[in-house]
C-alpha cells in the first residue's frame, strides 16, 4: 500500500492526491500539520517538505517526481504522453510551470512568515500575467495537451483553485482559462482529492 504524507492546504500535495484518485487505486493519505511537522518528515525528506510518497523501501518527494512514478507504476489512465517526443515536451512544460508560476506560489504560501507586501504583489502580478498568456490555448483545447486530461492539468490545477485564496483576479481575457479550470474542478477525482481546508479556499 502506498502512503502519501500530505499537507491539507499544500498545493503540491494536492497534485499527488489528485493523481492517486485519478488512478483509482488503494492508498493511504496521512495528513501532516504544516506548522508542526512530525520529526519523521525531515528523516524521509531532507528538505522537510511534503508531499512524500512511501511504498515499501521506496521514499520519494517532490510532487512531479512522485506523480511520474505513480503514472509509470499504474499506467491506466496514462497521464504522461506515451510518445517520447511529446513526453519530453510535457516535462519541459512542467519545468516551466515550476520556474514561471509555482516559484511565485511559494512566495504566496510563505506570506505569513517571510514575504513583504511588495514581494506578494509582484508574485500575484507574475502569476496573473502568465495565466493570461495561457488563456488563448483553451479557446480550442479542452485540456492542456488537447482532448485528454494529463499531468500538465494536474500540475496547474491547485493554483487555479487557489486564485481567490491568493487574492489574484484575472481579466475577462482569461475567460477560456477559467472555463478550462471548471472542467478540471468538475472531475470526480478532483472533488474526491480535495481536503476540507481546500474546499473553503474557493468561493
Amino acid at each position: 500500500m502506498m502512503v502519501l504524507y500530505s499537507g491539507t492546504t499544500c498545493p503540491f500535495s494536492q497534485r499527488c492526491r489528485l493523481v492517486l484518485f485519478e488512478k483509482g487505486m488503494d492508498f493511504e493519505v496521512r495528513d501532516v500539520d504544516l506548522f508542526n511537522k512530525p520529526e519523521d518528515i525531515s528523516t524521509m525528506n531532507p528538505y522537510g517538505q511534503v508531499p512524500i510518497l512511501v511504498e515499501r523501501d521506496l521514499v520519494l518527494y517532490e510532487s512531479n517526481i512522485i506523480n511520474e512514478y505513480i503514472d509509470e507504476r499504474f499506467p491506466h489512465p496514462q497521464l504522461m504522453p506515451a510518445d517520447p517526443l511529446m513526453r519530453a515536451r510535457a516535462r519541459l512544460m512542467l519545468f516551466n510551470f515550476e520556474k514561471e508560476l509555482f516559484i511565485h506560489v511559494h512566495t504566496l504560501e510563505n506570506e505569513k512568515t517571510r514575504a513583504t507586501d511588495k514581494a506578494l504583489e509582484k508574485a500575484r502580478s507574475e502569476i496573473r500575467d502568465r495565466l493570461t498568456q495561457l488563456a488563448p490555448l483553451f479557446i480550442k483545447n479542452k485540456y492542456m495537451l488537447g482532448d485528454e486530461f494529463s499531468m500538465l492539468d494536474v500540475a496547474v490545477a491547485p493554483l487555479l483553485w487557489r486564485l481567490d485564496h491568493y487574492g489574484i483576479e484575472l481579466s475577462k481575457t482569461a475567460a477560456p482559462l477559467m472555463k478550462y479550470a471548471e472542467r478540471i474542478f468538475s472531475r470526480p477525482a478532483y472533488i474526491e482529492a480535495l481536503t476540507p481546508s481546500e474546499k473553503v479556499m474557493r468561493r
